[in-house]
């Protein structure tokens, strides 16, 4: 209890050491990580969705955010999507709607009662596209409201800075 009481008090938007939200070695990818890489993830949210390490930092944005569940659904069901096996494609839906599209699943997305509804008639015969609503109203969501907080956050600019320092 001690220790989840304790991230809540340690909750920062700001990144001096990016070892937290970027994956692999972290100071090799920053290295790598080129400012106008960092620059086109304000182009459009899908441009920061496909680069590893700008879903990397907004993925450490909505955990200061609380609010990481969405991108962890819209990333259930992009891996989803590649289910080849009808075996695997009942159980894997079934997952996904326990853990995110359920009324009090652990990590239950904001979706409106209509979605939740059309999801829950899918599940009856689970198929690639059976969370395309809900995965679209979440992604909305997310391009909406968390990424033009997560471009105007400290996440974000101190990044970008220390892209900038390295080019001095």
């Amino acid at each position: 209890m001690r220790t989840r009481l304790g991230c809540l008090s340690h909750k920062s938007d700001s990144y001096n050491d990016f070892t937290a939200i970027l994956p692999d070695k972290p100071n090799r990818a920053l290295k790598r990580l080129s400012t106008e890489e960092a620059t086109r993830w304000a182009d459009s949210f899908d441009v920061l969705l496909s680069h590893k390490y700008g879903l990397a930092a907004f993925r450490a944005f909505l955990k200061t955010e609380f609010s990481e569940e969405n991108l962890e659904f819209w990333l259930a069901c992009e891996d989803f999507k590649k289910t080849r096996s009808a075996a695997k494609l009942a159980s894997k839906a079934q997952r996904i709607f326990e853990e995110f599209i359920d009324v009090q699943a652990p990590r239950e997305v904001n979706i409106d009662f209509q979605t939740r509804e059309l999801t829950r008639r899918n599940m009856q015969e689970p198929s690639l596209t059976c969370f395309d609503q809900a995965q679209g109203k979440v992604h909305s969501l997310m391009e909406k409201d968390s990424y033009p907080r997560f471009l105007r956050s400290k996440i974000y600019t101190d990044l970008l800075s220390q892209t900038q320092r390295r080019l001095s």
